[in-house]
């Protein structure tokens, strides 16, 4: 974290977040003035999520552009590049490790909104998109004319309706109502569904929000087709900016050791939108003809659920490892050394670990959910493309590419290209600013 990160604080002077970040240029790099933006994230973990990470790398290139960004963001809070400014806007940290779903001290309590937080989780609900953007409003108006534009990064909260003194563009990586829908498939008993239902309440918030914004801002043509239909927002207000990798970092090194048989994936064992259980009933069926293979997974082990009994259920403890809290390096250094990347995911809005892998030359095997397929390109040129929650069809692309060295450094080299031709955060943010610039300008006129 920057040091002009880990300064601001909650009580961090408007002037101070101003001046971060402002650089010396004159113009920014497309000729037009600097832009004073203010990037709000209600959840910032870069390591879990990428939520965190389009914050983090967003953020960095429009710094370079030559604009002045500060992120408000609660709890987890982001770490950022070198230029830009952090205002911490806490919340109360229901969900913190290693006490999620805590109650906290009386003295912790400081207004009627912390009381609406805890109530909410108290009866089952998930507050923060609503809590944070009622928090993000009362700090906006407190700095009114501070900003050119307020970019919010999917809180989709009832306080960022109105006027914030800035014009407002929002991201909808993809609706959470994808997420409810499979969650719900995934439920086992009316109990558990119950559960999910009021997990989830808070997308019926985001469907009123959405549908009365100016200016949505989506990751991939996929997602923007399901903002329309779930969401119901007009077509003609949602905009497509492709988000990518960090092709710097996310770069090949023939200096790292290939290890035979290892297949590398990031992944939430408990979220079924992942489709990590689909991977693992493959590593089954693959480990039969390869008995080497063996799975490193990028996130947290889940000690039950569908994940758990599957990898017991065909003995594989010591054919996977979980890894999680890896430094950058380290998670480069993981997919380089890995012989296949896989993506098993049931839907993705865009997906970073198909782009990043890709980056790196190591051959990816994906599903065709949701968008993954305008990522990770047609299969057999920059992949192997297999359908959603197949794990037959997941293992004989897996067992191909383990036996043929000259396949996977076709699709290797192919991934990269494609990468650096469609993918990078420096087009990311070229395009947001546009989205910023039309939006000052319909507010103008």
């Amino acid at each position: 974290m920057t040091a002009e990160a880990i300064e601001a604080g909650p009580h961090a002077s408007p002037e101070k977040g101003l001046r971060a970040g402002s650089g010396t240029t004159a113009a920014a790099a497309d000729g037009g003035p600097p832009l004073r933006i203010a990037l709000l994230s209600y959840k910032g973990n870069p390591f879990c999520g990428g939520q965190g990470v389009y914050v983090r790398h967003l953020s960095r290139e429009l710094a370079r552009l030559g604009h002045r960004v500060e992120v408000i963001g609660a709890q987890p809070y982001p770490v950022l590049d070198e230029g830009v400014t952090l205002t911490e806007l806490a919340s109360l940290d229901l969900y913190r490790s290693p006490d999620p779903f805590r109650t906290p001290g009386r003295d912790e309590y400081r207004d009627w909104i912390d009381a609406l937080e805890v109530a909410t989780m108290w009866t089952g609900g998930f507050p923060e998109p609503l809590t944070f953007s009622l928090r993000a409003r009362r700090h906006l108006a407190a700095r009114r004319g501070q900003f050119d534009v307020v970019h919010d990064n999917q809180t989709l909260g009832y306080g960022l309706l109105g006027d914030l003194g800035a014009p407002l563009v929002t991201t909808v990586h993809h609706p959470i109502t994808v997420d409810r829908k499979l969650d719900l498939a995934a439920a086992d008993s009316r109990r558990r569904r119950a559960s999910v239902r009021r997990w989830y309440g808070f997308t019926r918030m985001q469907r009123r929000v959405a549908r009365r914004l100016p200016s949505v801002l989506t990751v991939s043509g996929s997602s923007r087709q399901e903002i329309v239909e779930h969401l119901g927002v007009r077509p003609d207000r949602v905009d497509v900016v492709h988000i990518g990798a960090d092709t710097d970092l996310f770069s090949p090194d023939p200096a790292v050791p290939e290890i035979p048989g290892r297949i590398v994936t990031t992944s939430s064992a408990d979220v079924p939108l992942k489709g990590l259980v689909h991977l693992v009933e493959a590593l089954a069926l693959l480990r039969a003809e390869h008995p080497g293979a063996h799975l490193v997974v990028v996130g947290k082990r889940a000690e039950d659920g569908p994940v758990a009994r599957a990898i017991a259920r065909h003995g594989l403890a010591d054919a996977i490892e979980f890894v999680k809290g890896i430094t950058d390096a380290e998670l480069v250094d993981l997919v380089r050394g890995a012989q296949i990347a896989c993506v098993p995911s049931l839907y993705e809005g865009f997906s970073l670990p198909a782009a990043e892998a890709m980056a790196t030359g190591t051959p990816l095997v994906a599903t065709t959910g949701g968008a993954i397929p305008e990522v990770s390109g047609p299969d057999g040129e920059s992949c192997l493309a297999v359908p959603p929650g197949d794990a037959a069809a997941l293992a004989a692309a897996l067992g191909r590419l383990l036996g043929d060295p000259g396949l996977r450094a076709r699709l290797g080299a192919a991934g990269r290209q494609r990468v650096l031709e469609r993918f990078t955060w420096t087009k990311a943010a070229q395009g947001t600013v546009e989205l910023y610039r039309a939006a000052i300008s319909r507010v103008a006129r």
